[in-house]
C-alpha cells in the first residue's frame, strides 16, 4: 500500500492593533524539498490576533486539502496558543476561538495532523503572507497571489540568517558583568558612561514611573503608546528612544569574548551563590541593605547613565517582549503586610477591582499584547482575567510567576515582624538565602524558580509581546537579573499595585529594561 503523501502547513495571522486590522497567511510545503506547493492570504477586517490566527490555520489546512485530500500534515506555527489547543493540551474557553477550532478540526481526520510550535523567525513565510494581506486591506484590495514576494522574501531571508546563538536568553548576571569589563579596558582608552547598574550592556531603564516621554512604548516598533512587535510585523527600534540601548548591547556582544572574569559569575548563578554574583557584577564586596526598612522603603543610590552616540545596532530580531503587571490592590495592600503564596490568597478589593479596569484599558488601547500568562494567586487571575476581557485573549496560569511564601509572617505588617521576630527579619534582610521565620522562601530559591521560569517563557514566546500578571518579588526578579544588579537592589525598586513594567529578551542573550513602575494609567 503507498504512504500518504505528506505536507507542511505554515501559518500566521496579525492583527494591527488587536483586535484590529487583521489578516492571515498560509503556506503548503513539501517537507523534502522545500517547494512552496500553495499559498493562501486574506485581509479578514478588524479581529484578535488569535482570531486571524485560527484563520490562517483553516486556510492553510484547507489548501493542503484541496492538492491532497490524503495527505498526512505537518502543522507549524509560532502561535504557542493554537499549537496547544489544537493538539489538546489546552482548552479552548473564548467563544470567538472555539468554532475556528471545530472548523480547523473537520478539514482533515484529527489522526492525519500533528502540531508543532515554531519560533516566530522560523515562520517568516506564513508572516510575509498576512502582512501583504493587511497590506492590501488597509488599500481598499484583495491580496492577489501574482503579486507576493513572500516566497522569496522568506527564502532570503533563510539564506542570510545566522547560527541560532545559544545559551539562556536574559540572565546578564554572566553577560552584562562581563560586557561592561570589556567596554571598561576596549582599545584607545576610552571610559564608558559612570553610573549605577542601568550602564550595562543590553539594559538601559528608558522609561520611569510615570514618563510621559517613554512610558507608552515597551517594545521595538518604535509607535506611540506601543509595548512590542504588534501582530504579525516585527517592529524596528525607535531611534529616540532605543537606539542607545541596542547600540551598547551591539558593543558588549563585540567584546565578550575578551572577558576574563566570567567563571565567576557562571558559577554564581550556577550554585544559587548570590553574594558571589553580586560581586562578580559590581566587583566589589556585596553591600547588606540598611536594617529596619522594608522592601519599598530604601532609596536607589544609581545615576543615570549618559547616552552614547555614534554606535550602530545590528538587527538582533524580534525580542520576546513581557509587559510585567503587578495585580491591583487586596485588602492587605495599603495595610503594607506581607502576602505571599503561603497566606490567606485574597481577593482584589473594590479598589483592586479599580485598578484592573483601568490597566485593561490602557492594555487594550495601546493593543500589541498577544499573549497573557498569570500567577495561579486569586488577585493575579482577577487582574488577568479583566484585561484578557477587553483584549479577547485567553489567561495561561503559570505557577512559576507566584509570589515569594513568606512563611509565619504572612499577614503582618513589617514592624509586627520586626517586634515578633527580630532575629529572623535581620538575618533575610542580610542574605538572599535566609528564608523568613516557618519555612518560607528565600529570595534564592525565588531567583531560580523566575529564572527557570523566564527562560521557559522566553524560549515559547520568541519574538511575542506577552503581559505577564505577577507581583513584587518575581517582576523586581526579573528587572534585577536582566540589569544583572546585585540582590540588595531589590531592597531599593518601587513597585506599586497595578504597575506596569517591562522588559525585552533577545535571543542573543541580552535583555532590555524597557519600562519600571509605570502608574499613569491610574491617574
Amino acid at each position: 500500500m503507498t504512504p500518504a503523501r505528506e505536507v507542511i502547513v505554515e501559518a500566521d495571522g496579525g492583527s494591527r492593533g488587536n483586535p484590529g486590522p487583521a489578516g492571515y497567511g498560509a503556506v503548503v510545503l513539501d517537507p523534502v524539498t522545500g517547494e512552496t506547493l500553495a499559498e493562501a492570504a486574506e485581509y479578514i477586517g478588524v479581529a484578535t490576533n488569535n482570531v486571524a490566527e485560527y484563520k490562517g490555520l483553516v486556510a492553510g489546512l484547507t489548501a493542503a486539502r484541496e492538492l491532497f485530500p490524503d495527505a498526512t500534515v505537518h502543522v507549524r506555527m509560532d502561535s504557542k496558543l493554537v499549537v496547544e489547543q489544537m493538539s489538546g493540551r489546552w482548552k479552548i474557553k473564548h467563544p470567538d476561538m472555539k468554532p475556528l477550532a471545530a472548523e480547523a478540526g473537520r478539514v482533515f481526520p484529527a489522526g492525519r495532523v500533528r502540531y508543532e510550535w515554531i519560533p516566530r523567525e522560523l515562520n517568516k513565510h506564513a508572516d510575509r503572507l498576512a502582512n501583504e494581506a493587511m497590506d492590501a486591506g488597509k488599500q481598499g484590495r484583495k491580496w492577489e497571489p501574482s503579486a507576493s514576494t513572500a516566497g522569496l522574501d522568506a527564502s532570503a531571508a533563510r539564506n542570510a540568517a545566522a547560527p541560532p546563538p545559544s545559551g539562556p536568553p536574559g540572565d546578564a548576571t554572566a553577560g552584562a558583568a562581563r560586557a561592561r569589563a570589556a567596554l571598561a579596558t576596549r582599545p584607545g582608552g576610552t571610559q564608558p558612561p559612570t553610573g549605577g547598574a542601568t550602564s550595562g550592556a543590553g539594559s538601559a531603564v528608558t522609561g520611569t514611573s510615570g514618563s510621559s516621554g517613554s512610558s507608552g512604548s515597551f517594545g521595538s516598533s518604535g509607535t506611540s503608546g506601543s509595548f512590542g512587535t504588534s501582530g504579525s510585523s516585527a517592529g524596528q527600534p525607535d531611534d529616540g528612544l532605543f537606539a542607545h540601548d541596542e547600540a551598547l548591547a551591539a558593543q558588549a556582544r563585540a567584546s565578550l569574548a575578551s572577558a576574563t572574569h566570567a567563571p565567576a559569575a557562571a558559577h554564581a548563578e550556577a550554585t544559587g551563590d548570590f553574594e558571589a554574583e553580586a560581586a562578580a557584577v559590581l566587583h566589589t564586596e556585596p553591600a547588606a541593605p540598611a536594617q529596619g526598612r522594608t522592601p519599598e522603603a530604601q532609596p536607589s543610590t544609581a545615576a543615570p547613565a549618559a547616552p552614547r552616540q555614534g554606535w550602530a545596532g545590528p538587527d538582533m530580531g524580534a525580542p520576546a517582549t513581557f509587559v510585567l503587571l503587578r495585580h491591583g490592590e487586596t485588602a492587605l495592600t495599603p495595610e503594607k503586610r506581607f502576602s505571599g503564596s503561603g497566606g490567606t490568597d485574597p481577593e482584589l478589593s473594590a479598589a483592586g477591582l479599580r485598578q484592573a479596569e483601568a490597566v485593561a484599558e490602557t492594555l487594550a488601547a495601546r493593543g500589541t499584547v498577544q499573549e497573557i500568562v498569570s500567577s495561579p494567586l486569586t488577585r493575579c487571575r482577577q487582574t488577568a482575567a479583566a484585561v484578557a476581557a477587553r483584549l479577547g485573549l485567553d489567561v495561561r496560569v503559570e505557577r512559576g510567576l507566584r509570589e515569594t511564601d513568606f512563611g509565619a509572617w504572612e499577614g503582618l505588617t513589617f514592624g509586627e515582624v520586626r517586634e515578633r521576630y527580630g532575629d529572623d527579619l535581620d538575618a533575610w534582610l542580610a542574605s538572599p538565602k535566609a528564608a523568613p521565620t516557618g519555612g518560607g522562601e528565600s529570595f534564592a530559591a525565588v531567583a531560580r524558580r523566575v529564572a527557570a521560569t523566564r527562560d521557559r517563557l522566553t524560549a515559547d514566546h520568541a519574538g511575542r509581546t506577552v503581559l505577564l500578571v505577577t507581583h513584587v518579588t518575581p517582576i523586581k526578579t526579573l528587572v534585577r537579573l536582566a540589569l544583572g544588579a546585585p540582590p540588595e537592589s531589590l531592597f531599593r525598586m518601587e513597585l506599586s499595585a497595578a504597575s506596569i513594567s517591562a522588559v525585552a529578551y533577545y535571543a542573543d542573550g541580552n535583555a532590555s529594561v524597557r519600562l519600571l513602575n509605570d502608574t499613569s494609567h491610574l491617574r
